[in-house]
């Protein structure tokens, strides 16, 4: 079974939210205290986490943010509130996704599918027509790991796949359309700002400039770039 965690103070919503997925064959572990939750994850990695925004004792931005500096486990990120600047923290500091409330069972499903599809961690030994390799840039998508002039970069789930699909198509455009469809299952509408944001952040891993970028380059009015040859 899928193992599952759980964060919300919301008890009744909580319950709700266990009950459906348990239904669906997900093992639910429910935790109704941020402290609570993050030392448990420390103790034992799930599979996938489900984060409630605000919550008694660490605010789940915090759990956020501490999760990631030891653990590469795919987040989802609840608020109550539907604002652009609540996603972009969430987002910056390393959810994978981001819903609000109130939340609808199906859609919920959807999305952890959709980020379960992106990891197999039984799935250990890189085979070659899974490498690419970009100048000092190796990228190995069985392993979902990558490596930079040797170093190997600290990726989140959806940075690795920003990364793939570039690398898939380096020295071509991939537009922000494309980049839409294959990251989050649904077509770009002109406002969001994820793929941008993502983009940002990935960057700043590959140390690419920030005021003019040359490893992933912006194509004005079509999408991102990845150069074929990059270096340190």
């Amino acid at each position: 079974m899928t193992s599952i965690v759980l964060v919300e103070d919301d008890q009744e919503l909580a319950c709700w939210i266990a009950e459906y997925l348990r239904a669906k064959q997900y093992h639910v572990t429910v935790y109704h205290d941020g402290k609570q939750a993050y030392e448990a994850s420390r103790r034992s990695i799930p599979d996938l986490v489900i984060l409630d925004g605000m919550l008694p004792s660490m605010d789940g931005l915090d759990i956020c943010k501490l999760i990631r500096l030891h653990s590469q486990v795919p987040i989802i990120m609840l608020t109550a509130r539907d604002e652009e600047i609540d996603e972009i923290l969430g987002l910056e500091m390393g959810a994978d996704d981001y819903l609000t409330k109130p939340v609808r069972g199906r859609l919920l499903e959807t999305r952890i599918k959709s980020l379960l599809r992106r990891i197999n961690p039984s799935q250990t030994v890189c085979i070659e027509q899974d490498v690419f390799t970009l100048g000092e840039l190796a990228i190995c998508k069985s392993a979902r790991t990558a490596e930079l002039g040797g170093i190997h970069l600290k990726l989140s789930t959806n940075e690795f796949d920003v990364l793939w699909i570039l690398a898939q198509h380096a020295g071509n455009v991939v537009s922000r359309e494309s980049l839409s469809q294959q990251l989050r299952g649904f077509e770009y509408d002109g406002f969001d700002r994820t793929i941008d944001l993502r983009i940002s952040r990935l960057r700043k891993k590959l140390m690419d400039d920030a005021a003019e970028p040359y490893k992933i380059k912006t194509i004005w009015g079509k999408g991102y770039l990845l150069a074929p040859e990059i270096a340190r």
